[in-house]
């Protein structure tokens, strides 16, 4: 049997992944669904069922969406279905990336922010606890995004904590590209950055356990950069406002690399974590090794095999480091105590 036909059979006879995308109809998931539908996340023999949640208002954009994905004409598309139902939109899910939120407005209280999206997450929790298979990967995207990532967590109690994740990846991807343009390599040759905390201006990018490879040798990024105050100054802020820089110079929000993260998140869910490396996602926070306070979804370095990630422990963290995991854990703490007040109003 020639290959081409037997891969065309093996295709034909795969069960889709059922993948929901929310807030689908914006500018990050039309950035982001093309990669899903093609297979640069599940898998490059992976058949998908897209499945695109936005609200009523925005259904004929989500057609037109739906019109170019078909254009494409992708192997691995069986199926896209654009809805405004959060009945239809979380039946059978395999996996959830949650990337509609509501947006800070002019004016807008951070605590009025809080509010409106406890009571989107709290919807979308609940829709995951009732429709969706107990073993759904959960990816939350939209802001604050650790903390709606927690507030779909407690609002699906018989889906395993571990399920659900926030996107940090994106601020690791800044912290590796910005030590790569420094030191002169390609990003490849950047491993084991670490964003500790909340995706706010709080976070904290620690490169004390970086290495970079100079000449086939992998060297402490500190021995490499040879600048201790830029690793513990502008190269801080500048991952740190990177999301505002953007938005000053685009006048729009991070879109392409927001989804370029959010593939890079979801496809180390599935296919785990090369050896020896590890990456950053918002995760529950219980039982760490590291002093964060526990129920809290904050952002750890982590290994992931067969789908499960483990904090990575063990390292060693300097008063520098501390200080700096202490303050983006006080925003988190803060932030979930507003929250969980609405949660249960």
């Amino acid at each position: 049997m020639q290959l081409s036909v037997f891969l065309c059979l093996v295709l034909q006879s795969a069960e889709p992944v059922r993948v929901l995308v929310t807030g689908a109809a914006g500018q990050i998931a039309y950035s982001l669904l093309f990669g899903i539908a093609k297979g640069d996340v599940f898998g490059k023999d992976q058949p998908i069922t897209l499945i695109l949640l936005d609200i009523t208002p925005m259904l004929p954009v989500l057609d037109g969406v739906v019109m170019e994905l078909q254009d494409c004409a992708l192997p691995l598309l069986r199926e896209v279905i654009p809805t405004d139902k959060e009945e239809v939109a979380f039946k059978d899910l395999d996996a959830a990336i949650l990337v509609g939120s509501m947006p800070r407005r002019e004016g807008m209280e951070r605590k009025d922010l809080l509010k409106a999206n406890v009571a989107i997450f709290k919807s979308q929790g609940a829709a995951l606890e009732k429709y969706a298979k107990k073993t759904v990967k959960v990816l939350v995207v939209g802001n604050p995004a650790n903390t709606n990532c927690l507030i779909a967590a407690k609002s699906a109690p018989s889906i395993p904590k571990e399920n659900f994740s926030c996107l940090t990846r994106l601020d690791h991807n800044r912290a590796r590209s910005q030590v790569a343009m420094r030191c002169g390599v390609p990003a490849t040759q950047v491993k084991n950055v670490i964003i500790w905390g909340n995706h706010s201006s709080t976070q904290y990018p620690d490169v004390h356990h970086c290495k970079v490879n100079m000449a086939g040798s992998d060297l402490a990024c500190f021995d490499v950069v040879k600048d201790d105050d830029w690793l513990k100054g502008a190269f801080i802020s500048t991952v740190q406002q990177r999301g505002a820089a953007v938005i000053a110079a685009r006048k729009l929000s991070s879109a392409m690399s927001a989804a370029k993260a959010i593939c890079d998140h979801m496809r180390d869910i599935w296919s785990g974590t090369p050896e020896g490396e590890f990456v950053s996602m918002g995760v529950y926070s219980s039982s760490n090794s590291y002093g964060v306070a526990e129920d809290l979804i904050y952002s750890f370095p982590v290994h992931i095999k067969d789908k499960q990630w483990k904090i990575v422990d063990g390292l060693a963290i300097n008063d520098f480091s501390r200080g700096k995991m202490d303050a983006t854990a006080a925003e988190l703490v803060e932030e979930r105590d507003t929250a969980v007040t609405f949660l249960s109003a």
